[in-house]
């Protein structure tokens, strides 16, 4: 595999030449944060405005603010393509640069692949919106923090929405609902729940598994008209979200009655569709738009200065907001650990984890950060590593998202007796316990 290291002023010019950026190698005293990527591949028109909003707040805060209370960032990006081997191979690497933060893996699959790995290098894994849904418990997974939600709340609050459109959960019994899924670990964590859930209400649950990428699926969409599902759930990423909502509208399956995760949610999923995606709904994880506060910051102070990853059309989209509100969740636990281990100096590993299990982000934090139509507050402890489970719904119109009003949140008399079954049998086959008396 190929590394390159590039200046920060550089990593504009560069990322739009070569598809990925860095930073110069982080100095003794310079907090380094690694960011494993894909920019090249079936999953590159979602991976590259990730990527894109990660870097350029890392920017905002070096040229805004400074660093993190004096502590300049440095970072370096690793092409992962989506693979699993590829993004061990990025963790091996950088894992050893000095005050490594964390890393987001970007991917279910690396997560999997990384989860014990990063516990014995003592250094956490951020996977907002993905990974191990059980990682949410953080006496079981000290390493891991599955920020806002995971694939288990994201398929308990679209069985919720559709309870609620049909006039109630008792509705739902003799429906079907089929999960079109990507055949992969990021497609098969929302089962489990989905099980449940059918289980509780009497509805039939479908499985429709989708071999990765994803760009063929008649065979699925057939299956699909003969068994003439009520309502249709989209697992997808990539590629496989617009051809399934192509695929759709070949069909005839009402988009309507197509929800999708959040990762299927975003603007390269429905672009290229258009029209034909009009109807079709998804979670929201996040709120977007160029004219929030912190997207107005970043056109101001990285932008404007031709500093930019991407395009600055790009700003405020969907999954560029995404990446960076992950950025600025490792920068606010990097801010956490400093008022405890010392300002003005890097954080360790190890002192980042302390960071991310004691942020406290109100709404008066999240106004002065910007990210007031973003997110709603979030609170972590050494137990909850996942601090918030709201999402929304929004749908396309044909032309663009638009936001639906009602917040939705995780049942948890539903998923917590699950992921402390799961949690227990994942440390039963690796013969771990939890940790106990975590502060």
């Amino acid at each position: 595999m190929k590394f390159t290291r590039l200046t920060l002023a550089t990593a504009a010019l560069a990322a739009a030449a070569a598809g990925f950026a860095g930073n110069a190698a982080a100095q003794a005293e310079e907090q380094f944060i690694p960011l494993l990527s894909y920019r090249t591949g079936a999953y590159a028109p979602n991976g590259i405005p990730w990527a894109n909003g990660k870097q350029d707040y890392l920017k905002l805060i070096n040229e805004r603010d400074g660093g993190i209370n004096g502590v300049k960032i440095a970072f370096e990006e690793c092409e992962t393509g989506y693979a699993t081997d590829r993004g061990v191979e990025c963790y091996e690497r950088l894992k050893t640069r000095p005050y490594a933060a964390s890393f987001d893996p970007q991917a279910t699959g690396i997560t999997f692949a990384l989860t014990e790995k990063t516990a014995v290098d003592k250094i956490p894994l951020i996977t907002l919106g993905y990974g191990l849904s059980i990682a949410k418990d953080g006496d079981a997974f000290p390493w891991n923090f599955p920020f806002m939600g995971s694939y288990w709340t994201g398929a308990d609050i679209l069985i919720q929405h559709i309870g609620q459109r049909l006039g109630g959960m008792d509705k739902l019994k003799g429906k079907k609902i089929a999960l079109i899924y990507h055949d992969s670990p990021f497609g098969k964590e929302p089962i489990p729940v989905l099980q449940k859930r059918a289980q509780m209400h009497g509805f039939d649950l479908q499985l429709m598994p989708v071999t990765a990428p994803g760009v063929e699926q008649k065979a699925t969409w057939l299956q699909l008209r003969q068994s003439r599902p009520d309502f249709a759930l989209l697992w997808g990423w990539g590629v496989m979200n617009a051809t399934a909502l192509k695929e759709a509208q070949a069909t005839g399956f009402p988009r309507d009655k197509l929800y999708g995760v959040w990762w299927a949610g975003a603007e390269p999923d429905v672009r290229d569709v258009g029209e034909g995606a009009k109807g079709y709904q998804a979670l929201a994880l996040n709120g977007f738009g160029q004219n929030t506060k912190v997207a107005q910051e970043i056109l101001k102070h990285v932008h404007d200065k031709k500093l930019g990853t991407g395009p600055r059309d790009e700003v405020g989209s969907v999954l560029y907001t995404r990446g960076m509100i992950i950025s600025m969740l490792t920068v606010e636990a990097i801010r956490t650990a400093q008022e405890k281990f010392g300002k003005g100096k890097p954080m360790t590993g190890e002192q980042v984890r302390w960071g991310y299990e004691n942020l406290n982000l109100t709404a008066e934090r999240l106004k002065e950060l910007g990210f007031e139509e973003i997110m709603r507050p979030l609170k972590t402890s050494c137990t909850d590593h996942m601090g918030s489970t709201w999402a929304r719904i929004h749908s396309w119109d044909g032309k663009k998202w638009n936001m639906g009003s009602e917040w939705y949140q995780a049942d948890a008399s539903v998923v917590e007796p699950l992921i402390k079954e799961h949690g227990d049998k994942y440390l039963a086959d690796k013969k771990l316990t939890r940790r106990t008396g975590c502060n």
